[in-house]
């Protein structure tokens, strides 16, 4: 486990990347940095982000666009009041047209 830490500044390099208004997953980045299997690290490397401002963690969803890292943020609703105060909808913890704002890194970054 001792690559955790180069895994999670690789994930926070693509997260950065994430341009406001859009979305991705946490498996999207998984398959980008080569690991399609490693989803939950993923998941585990924005949870310890905590509250890095240049880490955009309210942008990472799971892959069917729920907010499933919103118990990680402060409060109830940070994470769904900073994706709105992007212009991006949120209904019942899911994004709203989550493939049309869907950000694939694999496609976005050759």
């Amino acid at each position: 486990m001792s690559t955790a830490p180069n895994f999670f500044e690789s994930v926070y390099e693509v997260a950065a990347l994430i341009p406001y208004g859009r979305v991705t997953s946490y498996g999207a980045i998984a398959r980008y940095l080569s690991a399609p299997r490693s989803a939950r690290m993923v998941g585990w490397a924005m949870n310890n982000c905590n509250g890095r401002e240049d880490i955009p963690a309210h942008r990472v969803v799971n892959r069917k666009g729920m907010l499933t890292g919103k118990f990680h943020f402060e409060g109830t609703n940070l994470m769904q009041q900073l994706l709105e105060a992007e212009g991006i909808k949120v209904k019942d913890n899911q994004i709203v047209d989550f493939e049309t704002l869907f950000w694939d890194p694999s496609k976005e970054l050759l």
